[in-house]
């Protein structure tokens, strides 16, 4: 236990914000600390990092604050730098611990701060740049390299990937998966969040309640326990309407007066459950279907070049199928948004051509539509579009889509811009289209309201075609990516965790298994119209055969270090025993166990034990994947 907070309370301008909660760290580990807006996140941070203090309480039970140590605690503050007039080096140098420019500690420290620099977007030409030419958000990224640089042993983290690009927030990730020390992190990038914590700790009703794992898991967790509380709940309510009836029955019968008595006696005693608060998303879990099918094939493009007149971006020839939810991946600039316009008739193709299948419908999103204005209240303004609902329908839709209650009553004009989206995506889904185009769906939305839109498009049975920078949601959503980089397209079918194992494979220059350009995909499309009796002539390669291709090479580069070990283990083992059976000590000395050899020989057969267990472990989720094909079952 590195810090402790034991029953502490903290109160802000006199207003308490976390009350009789718990909080502790352990070692060196990485927590997150969610919750909604103003729920005290900020403030926690503030108090570990000494700038609040706990409010004095004579009904405090713990001791308040614990150490195990003297700890240093680094945070990001409000006012980034004192003096912008120096240069980055300056800054960057004032957290060396060596003064001499020849020690060796000076030279390990350069060449960190070199590679935290460049790995957060900078280049080694800024260092002599002054601090105040630098943009705020830059700044806030030269702030956190100073922090990352002075490695206090609890590192906190408010909203840190809040300046970042992806590839400067996959550096991140990367740097604090390695930190040493620990790291509290509030953030509402929840991919972020998967890839750096081991804890979340989550504020509630002004008290912390913590869940092991990452963000992923905490929502499955929290669900789970949610679920079991109200089944909890609800005996609870059956038991004691069931003992209220037995006493009302025979309350007036003098037979039965102890009876009764120990019936009223039993319920008394009966610890009494609160009813569990519901989930703040709501989920979709039953199908959205669209009004009409349309036809098999949604989009046709062949040679569809992109762009603007005088600034040409792609060209791109690609089909997309019935039911399929692609998203849209790549830097700024590459064309995604051009390619979602074009394909909506918003924007014409500089050439080639596109075609959508027959019976489409189709429901287009993105920022300016969800620029709505209207003096009329939500409820108003949605079933006027939907007017053969009743109201209590439309009362019910929308407090799907998180309007429930005095929320249906706000005036439209009046509502956010996340709010505002979220109503225009609930009409777009209502409106029952079967192929949606969506150009970043979640902006400027809550958490929660992000995962009522996943859970949304996840049960909606027709087809999407996305844009979003958000890489939860693209993992969430997307059964497949098209990725717009250099002016070409790339197609994973496997979905974004796919695609970034294959990133990370390419960057390690080790070979990439179904990353295919997007003409050779609208090809394989088309080769599936043909009956599977004449594929053969075709030389099509079945998607499913590429995603075992891709397990099984998965699998073999864990099996292959694995048996290596187990080889090198046993090759070790039988030189040692035919080096010890020709040595004269095993000949004449009566207790062999004590000789070192010996006891070498025999840690060596434990080891080849566990390696052998570990590679016939790996040996048998092989076999799991090969039992998965046809001529095995």
């Amino acid at each position: 236990m590195l810090y402790q907070i034991a029953d502490g309370s903290v109160s802000v301008g006199g207003t308490p914000v976390l009350s009789h909660f718990n909080f502790e760290i352990r070692g060196n580990e990485k927590i997150a600390v969610i919750g909604q807006n103003g729920t005290g996140k900020t403030t926690l941070l503030r108090l570990i990092a000494g700038e609040l203090d706990l409010d004095a309480d004579d009904k405090r039970n713990g001791p308040g604050i614990v150490t195990a140590r003297r700890v240093t605690v680094g945070m990001l503050r409000q006012q980034a730098f004192d003096d912008l007039e120096r240069t980055v080096e300056e800054e960057l140098l004032k957290a060396c611990p060596a003064g001499d420019s020849f020690e060796q500690e000076r030279f390990e420290y350069e060449r960190e701060y070199d590679t935290i620099l460049t790995g957060l977007g900078f280049t080694k030409a800024d260092k002599v740049r002054r601090l105040r030419s630098f943009s705020g958000g830059e700044q806030t990224k030269l702030a956190l390299i100073r922090l990352l640089l002075e490695k206090p042993d609890i590192l906190l983290l408010d909203e840190p990937t809040n300046h970042l690009d992806v590839a400067s927030c996959e550096w991140l990730e990367a740097y604090l998966k390695n930190y040493e020390h620990a790291a509290v992190i509030v953030s509402h990038d929840r991919f972020f969040l998967d890839q750096t914590v081991s804890s979340v700790c989550e504020i509630i009703n002004k008290k912390i309640v913590r869940y092991p794992g990452n963000y992923t898991d905490y929502r499955k967790e929290k669900l789970r326990r949610i679920t079991s509380q109200q089944k909890a709940w609800e005996r609870q309510q059956e038991e004691r309407n069931r003992l209220e009836a037995v006493i009302e029955r025979f309350k007036h019968k003098p037979t039965k007066a102890a009876f009764t008595r120990a019936k009223k006696k039993q319920l008394e005693r009966m610890e009494t459950l609160s009813r569990p608060t519901p989930d703040d998303s709501f989920l979709f879990t039953d199908p959205i279907v669209p009004a009409i099918p349309g036809s098999k094939w949604v989009l046709n493009a062949e040679h569809l070049r992109l762009g603007y007149p005088g600034h040409f971006l792609l060209e791109l020839t690609f089909r997309i199928r019935r039911g399929q939810k692609i998203g849209l991946i790549g830097p700024n600039g590459a064309g995604k948004s051009t390619f979602l316009k074009t394909v909506a008739g918003l924007l014409p193709p500089l050439a080639g051509e596109y075609t959508l299948g027959n019976h489409i419908t189709v429901g287009y999103f993105d920022q300016h539509t969800a620029r709505i204005e209207s003096d009329k209240t939500v409820l108003e303004h949605f079933h006027n579009l939907f007017p053969a609902l009743t109201e209590k329908e439309a009362r019910s839709i929308l407090g799907h889509w998180l309007f429930g209650g005095k929320a249906a009553s706000h005036r439209v004009s009046d509502l956010s811009g996340g709010e505002k989206s979220r109503l225009i995506l609930a009409e777009l889904l209502q409106s029952r289209p079967n192929f949606l185009i969506l150009d970043e769906p979640t902006n400027h939305m809550d958490i929660q309201a992000k995962e009522t839109l996943e859970s949304a498009f996840r049960a909606y049975t027709g087809t999407i075609l996305f844009v979003s920078h958000d890489r939860y949601f693209i993992r969430q959503v997307a059964e497949s990516v098209l990725i717009f980089e250099n002016h070409t397209a790339m197609y994973d079918p496997f979905g974004y965790e796919h695609y970034l194992e294959g990133t990370r494979r390419l960057q390690e220059e080790l070979p990439v298994a179904a990353r295919i350009r997007a003409e050779d995909q609208a090809l394989i499309a088309g080769l599936r119209a043909v009956p599977r009796a004449e594929r053969h002539r075709l030389r099509e390669i079945p998607e499913d055969e590429v995603r075992l291709d891709w397990q099984l090479r998965q699998m073999d580069e864990k099996l292959r270090p694995l048996a290596a070990r187990y080889a090198d283990l046993e090759e070790q083992y039988r030189q040692l025993q035919d080096a010890v059976r020709q040595s004269e000590d095993w000949w004449t000395t009566d207790q062999t166990d004590e000789l070192p050899d010996i006891r070498r020989l025999h840690a060596l057969r434990g080891e080849m034990d566990s390696a052998w267990e570990e590679w016939h472990q790996g040996c048998l989720g092989y076999l799991e994947i090969l039992e998965d094909l046809p001529e095995y079952q």
